[in-house]
């Protein structure tokens, strides 16, 4: 088993590594002969799209010939996914959705003809799913009784990843960072890892 772990806070020791570590960990426990790609945004950003991708992607005529090598870095991320069994992604909240250098990465592997095909009734994806688990750290609430603010990750990101064919989305959240102590904000991550079964399907 191969498990990509993926983490795009800027911050060392934010709420969203940790809680996505502990994800890996669990999976660890499943499978503990698993192999873990890491790609740390915060390390190693994904660049946003340059010239060459943008135009190859630009029409079904230029994706057919494209500059040449404009699709080979999108294609390597292509390939982490397709080689992974599951795929843990930890994220902050950025004013109500995702940050810029996940987005980055993900207009890199939601590529026509590679990942999804266009249809007259939407994106039909390419990819065979898997489990995809979502490790979400926000200072304010967003979901539940006490919401205080909109959410545009969770939507976006379950149509994104269900463009490419990964339906089996799980989100796990720790809510209401901004106000947590250490001790509460390791509470509210074993709270959240409670709520997903780890099991990966053969």
């Amino acid at each position: 088993m191969n498990i990509l772990h993926i983490d795009a806070s800027p911050r060392a020791e934010s709420h969203s590594r940790k809680l996505s570590a502990a994800i890996v960990e669990r999976l660890l426990d499943v499978s503990p002969g698993a192999s873990v790609t890491r790609r740390d945004f915060a390390i190693d950003p994904v660049p946003h799209a340059w010239s060459d991708y943008a135009t190859a992607l630009s029409s079904p005529t230029t994706l057919a010939d494209p500059p040449p090598g404009s699709l080979d870095f999108s294609e390597s991320l292509i390939r982490e996914v397709e080689a992974a069994d599951a795929v843990v992604i930890g994220t902050p909240m950025h004013n109500l959705t995702v940050p810029s250098v996940l987005k980055a990465w993900i207009d890199q592997v939601l590529r026509a003809t590679r990942t999804f095909r266009s249809t007259p009734m939407g994106k039909v994806g390419l990819l065979q799913d898997r489990p995809v688990f979502i490790a979400i750290a926000s200072g304010a609430i967003f979901s539940g009784e006490r919401a205080n603010q909109p959410d545009f990750l969770t939507p976006y990101l379950s149509a994104v990843l269900g463009s490419m064919g990964l339906q089996t989305v799980h989100f796990l959240a720790v809510q209401g960072t901004a106000f947590l102590d250490d001790g509460q904000a390791a509470l509210a991550r074993e709270e959240a890892l409670a709520t997903v079964d780890f099991a990966i399907p053969a």
